[in-house]
């Protein structure tokens, strides 16, 4: 049975989070008013510049109290919010009940119960209401500054940044008058209009880039993408909310403006020209510009004023409104000129284009269109749909992108205690349509595979699939009622083959085989072509046998009785044959189910159909005989005859348990692993297995019985007959029986009466080694026993007769080597063999031995056994076994407690051959016994057809036509 193994800790396991110096463990607020008093105000710091290069890897100054700066990883740590951008957002527009400064960002304790909350996802003109009035300048002035880097190496000579200072409401127009102050740029006093002409010509820029390939730790810097800030966002939030992906860093750099829009326009039309769309950080642009945007949209309130001098408040909130543009009215011209050429093109695709008037553009139009033009992967497989269950929901093209995948329904959890739900590729949302509905594997070789999950409705071709199957390019997959894909694989160089095998087939074609009649109706063949297929299956030889689940129990109890009735001319592996037969069309037409239910049934017949054979015989030659009537041994030829029967049980079930074993171990490992319901299919296959061994094991006990209790009224010959007769000759090796002695015949039929039956039954190789194997241990423990106990009263133990047992002996193992069976007589006869030899050791020898050189002469023997031989030994008249053959102190209890006797329950375990099965179910069926069996069932199904029909719907046999 399979189990899955659930491994230690099924909850994910997070080491210890390590932060740095510079983030915060305790409240914000109290850290920012401790790192206030350390900060001097913002009129009393000079900014300072640097020629150094920057690196990407320098920390972040401290943040000022407005805006909490955070590391993406540590957000979480310091017992903030969770992290996601979007609550960090939201965060920015809450309005403060009190209207007071330094109340410790959003959601700090300065935070009324009743501020208003904002969500991120709101648009902007709904956020223009609620957000709360900027403080006024000097507020701004006076709050903890950072430090900002502004690049401008095209500014100055030597110079690769400069060091300015900022807060979380510096804006990105005051940042470039304090960094054109650094770098010597502003020739007129602060507030002037020399200045305000200066400050338009240039902007500030947000620059994507890495380092350069090559010279990573040089500082050296490679812009890729470039993006001009409005004048009124705010630099140190875009800084802080949108952070470079990895390996990737950012910058700001001051250009000049028509420059720097030049560079814009540039970067997206190289973006839109390649057919990948916009960078990475394009379709935030919108988002940034807005969230950094903040109070700005706020009508200003009196006394309020920031940036630009006072009485400029209408520019300000014209400025400030103008965020919600993602492009510049310049980027926007060219975009609209490339989408209305873009739209044309895709227009003059359709038909009748030509002659059709293209009206304005429409960009909801042009979307639509642009996704109609679906080029198909040329690297991977995939399924094109051809039918679906929601018209707007449902794709064209469905991509493989893993060598396994997996169609279903999907969902939050499976129905087993609230599991995970299972991995699913795609997604199909129908109400027939499974969690884990159908499975295909596509590796770098074809074919691909297909397999169907429990219960799940898959056709393959318009063929129900029950088991796994091969997916060829062009085959037709449906999955539940509504679906219907057709599968590509680009990677095989073709479409397939030429004709799709689901196309009707062509007339005059010749049917595809006898199975033919039983699976698809629409095959376009008239009924007079269709009942000679059916007449060529029901008399065909292919190894074949077809039924229903409702005519099984029928099917399966003809085999079995047929075959305990020993009707026809079956051969030996027969029943065996037909049986496989009907398990191998279960596990490959029949749902997933079915074969664990057909194998127990299975089971119980063949059990029973043995058990009342056990029961015949047993009637026949009872246990214990009535008083006055003598018992009459059985003879070799009897006993065959007895066994016969069930010897072919053992045969047949032998060979049939592996076959069960062989597709049991293909269903485990083309089934779904995750089904619920594959553990009690395998528990059902295992009780059907043991119950085969069951009947393996009775039957072979019965076998060895009847065979050992015949052999137990011959065996005595061997010690008593003497082989010199006058006038005989002792036969050679591979003799005839009729050739042996007297004596010897009865126990040498036994032997071959057991050789011929398990031959005619075709039992199994090991089987029959171990049948023998038991014989022979029962002969050498029978022997040796008797040599034993008649060896006491009366004197036997002498030189002239051990050498008319060792004669004996050898004839029969001289015999048993003719017939193949010389090294197992020769391994379970050893013992008796050496009790004899010791026996035959002239008595003059004998005489000069002492224990321990017997011992080491005879290792098989017990002390027990070899001190009664010598002891019982006839050396002549009055004579006494000598001293030398006196066992040892050591060895005197052994000798005193230890049994003489062979234990007949030390035989050796029934071991059960494993490997494939003997059966051949390939190729056509040459025995002619066999095909007739073969032919009748069929017809017999026919009829079990038929007979649920209306008498007037109901047909005879089909005839085949003679060619």
């Amino acid at each position: 049975m399979l189990s899955g193994e659930r491994k230690e800790g099924g909850s994910p396991r997070f080491g210890k989070l390590h932060l740095p110096v510079g983030l915060w463990i305790n409240s914000p607020r109290k850290q920012l008013a401790k790192l206030g008093r350390r900060w001097p105000s913002a009129a009393s710091v000079k900014s300072s510049s640097s020629d150094t290069g920057s690196r990407s890897s320098e920390p972040l100054p401290p943040p000022p109290p407005h805006v909490e700066l955070r590391r993406v990883g540590a957000v979480k740590a310091a017992g903030g919010a969770s992290g996601s951008r979007a609550k960090r957002i939201s965060q920015l527009f809450r309005g403060s009940g009190t209207g007071a400064t330094g109340s410790g960002g959003a959601g700090g304790p300065a935070t009324p119960g009743g501020a208003q909350r904002w969500a991120s996802e709101k648009k902007l003109p709904e956020l223009s209401a609620g957000v709360a009035p900027e403080p006024p300048l000097a507020t701004r002035a006076t709050a903890p500054p950072g430090v900002l880097k502004i690049f401008g190496a095209g500014l100055a000579s030597g110079a690769n940044y400069k060091s300015v200072l900022a807060t979380a409401r510096s804006t990105a127009r005051e940042l470039v008058a304090e960094a054109l102050e650094r770098y010597g740029l502003a020739g007129s006093p602060a507030g002037s209009p020399g200045e305000s002409s200066c400050v338009d010509a240039f902007a500030l820029c947000d620059a994507l880039g890495r380092p350069a390939a090559g010279d990573v730790g040089s500082g050296d810097w490679r812009a890729e993408h470039l993006r001009v800030l409005g004048d009124s966002e705010r630099p140190l939030l875009v800084q802080e909310l949108w952070r470079a992906r990895p390996g990737w860093a950012r910058r700001f750099e001051l250009r000049g403006r028509e420059e720097a829009r030049r560079l814009e326009q540039e970067a997206f039309g190289a973006a839109d020209s390649d057919g990948t769309g916009a960078p990475s950080w394009r379709p935030q642009k919108n988002r940034s510009r807005a969230a950094s945007g903040g109070a700005a949209l706020a009508s200003p309130g009196p006394g309020s004023g920031s940036g630009p001098p006072a009485g400029s408040g209408g520019k300000e909130r014209s400025e400030n409104l103008s965020l919600r543009r993602s492009v510049s009215e310049l980027s926007l011209q060219g975009r609209r000129r490339r989408q209305q050429e873009r739209r044309q093109q895709a227009l003059s695709m359709a038909p009748g284009a030509a002659d059709a008037q293209i009206g304005p553009a429409d960009p909801s139009d042009f979307d639509q269109l642009t996704q109609c033009l679906i080029q198909a992967p040329s690297n991977r497989p995939y399924f094109l749909l051809l039918q679906g269950y929601q018209d707007a929901q449902d794709f064209v093209v469905y991509v493989m992108t893993r060598e396994q995948h997996v169609f279903g329904r999907g969902g939050n959890s499976s129905a087993r205690g609230g599991s995970p739900a299972p991995y699913v590729d795609t997604f199909l949302n129908a109400p027939d349509i499974l969690p884990r509905h159908c499975t295909v594997r596509a590796g770098p070789e074809p074919p691909a595979m297909v397999r169907p999950s429990r219960g799940a409705p898959v056709t393959h071709n318009g063929c129900l699939l029950l088991r796994e199957a091969e997916l060829h390019p062009g085959d037709l997959l449906g999955l539940g009622e509504h679906f219907l894909f057709m599968y590509k694989d680009p990677r095989s160089g073709g479409s397939g083959p030429a004709r799709p095998p689901w196309l009707p087939a062509r007339p005059g074609a010749a049917p595809p085989g006898p199975g033919w009649a039983f699976s698809c109706r629409l095959c376009g063949r008239g009924l007079q072509e269709r009942g000679e297929a059916l007449a060529a299956y029901l008399d065909g030889r292919e190894p074949v046998l077809r039924f229903r689940p409702r005519e099984e129990e029928a099917l399966l109890g003809e085999i079995v009785r047929a075959a305990a009735a020993g009707a026809g001319d079956l051969p030996p592996l027969g029943p065996a044959t037909l049986l496989a037969l009907c398990v191998q069309h279960s596990a490959r037409e029949l749902e997933l189910g079915h074969l664990p239910r057909l194998l127990g049934r299975l089971a119980r017949l063949i059990k029973e159909a043995v058990w009342e054979k056990i029961k015949e015989i047993g009637d026949r030659q009872p246990e214990n005989h009535p008083e006055g009537v003598p018992e009459v041994p059985l003879t070799p030829e009897a006993v065959s005859v007895e066994l016969r029967p069930l010897m072919l049980w053992m045969a047949n079930t032998t060979e049939l348990l592996s076959f069960v074993q062989e597709k049991v171990l293909e269903m485990e490992k083309e089934a779904d692993q995750e089904d619920p319901q594959l553990c009690n299919d395998l528990e059902l296959c295992d009780e059907a297995m043991a119950l085969l061994d069951e009947v393996i094991m009775c039957t072979f006990q019965q076998s060895v019985y009847y065979l050992t209790k015949t052999l137990y009224s011959t065996l005595p010959a061997l010690l008593d007959s003497n082989p010199f007769t006058a006038g005989a000759e002792l036969p050679g090796p591979g003799a005839d029986l009729g050739a042996m002695p007297p004596g010897l015949r009865p126990t040498l039929g036994v032997f071959q009466a057991a050789l011929e039956l398990t031959s005619q039954c075709e039992l199994h190789p090991d089987l029959v080694s171990q049948t023998f194997g038991y014989l022979f241990f029962f002969s050498n423990a029978s022997l040796l026993n008797s040599l034993m106990e008649r060896g006491q009263g009366r004197p036997f133990y002498q030189w002239s007769r051990a050498v008319q047992i060792r004669t004996n002996l050898d004839l029969v193992l001289d015999w048993l080597q003719g017939a193949g069976l010389g090294d197992i007589a020769t391994e379970f006869f050893r013992k008796l063999s050496i009790a004899v030899n010791l026996l035959c050791v002239p008595r003059t020898s004998l005489l000069k031995a002492s224990w321990s050189s017997l011992r080491t002469d005879h290792p098989t023997l017990t002390p027990a056994q070899l001190h009664h031989l010598l002891s019982h030994y006839q050396l002549g008249p009055g004579r006494g076994p000598p001293p030398a053959w006196d066992p040892p102190t050591a060895e005197r209890d052994a000798v005193d407690t230890g049994d003489i006797f062979e234990s007949f329950s030390s035989h050796p375990p029934l071991i059960l051959p494993l490997g494939s099965s003997r059966l051949r179910l390939t190729g056509p069926v040459t025995d002619d016994a066999l095909h007739r069996e073969l032919r009748r069932l069929r017809r017999l199904l026919w009829d079990l057809e038929q007979q649920e029909l209306p008498a007037n719907h109901r047909h005879g046999p089909p005839v085949a036509t003679p060619p």
